[in-house]
């Protein structure tokens, strides 16, 4: 994919502004007490803007980049491109290492997001819902690398299922941790447990 232009640089911009002052205003007062006009207000732009942006304030939380779509898109090209002696598991956690990392380096807003999303659970189905779309295609390029037939196999579908439920208990648990401990490093733990079958720890 080519490199935005200055304009969609801009628009990105914007929305990550936005989206950094509903976390850090809903962080402090709590979902029912921020209002539109009152992010709009925090990043400097009128309501009218954030409209251009998102459709609630709810979703300004949650949607932390205006090119999440893209970003999933990205995931998938980078699997599809990772070295071959990788396994699929590996290959999908080498595919996330960059997008990690920038949740590590912006830890205080992602640990804000994270508890706001566990505490409204209308946002947790928002958050689910966001990549929706991008299912499909990445069920394809686990099936095209691990040579297996997502019609007829249910192993593309079950890896993709499982590495979630690993990303997500990453997530929670980094959140417990206060973040004192980086991501990707919680995040290789689970992948290491989860390609090892999930016996009992001894």
């Amino acid at each position: 994919m080519s490199a935005p232009g200055l304009r969609e640089r801009k628009k990105l911009e914007t929305h990550r502004t936005l989206s950094t002052a509903a976390v850090r205003l809903v962080g402090e007062r709590g979902l029912d007490h921020v209002t539109v006009e009152d992010i709009a207000a925090e990043a400097g732009v009128s309501a009218r803007t954030f409209f251009n942006y998102f459709a609630s304030k709810e979703d300004a939380v949650v949607i932390a980049h205006a090119d999440h779509r893209e970003r999933s898109l990205r995931l998938i090209e980078r699997l599809a491109a990772a070295e071959p002696a990788l396994g699929t598991l590996e290959a999908m956690v080498a595919s996330m290492r960059e997008d990690l990392a920038e949740i590590d380096e912006n830890r205080d807003e992602w640990l804000t997001r994270i508890r706001i999303i566990k505490e409204n659970p209308g946002l947790t189905l928002r958050a689910m819902s966001l990549n929706s779309d991008v299912v499909e295609p990445a069920v394809a390029a686990i099936a095209k690398r691990s040579g297996t037939d997502p019609a007829t196999d249910l192993y593309p579908s079950l890896l993709l299922s499982a590495f979630g439920s690993a990303l997500n208990a990453s997530l929670m648990f980094w959140r417990e941790l206060g973040g004192s401990r980086p991501l990707l490093d919680l995040v290789d733990e689970a992948a290491a447990t989860l390609a090892a079958g999930l016996a009992d720890p001894h």
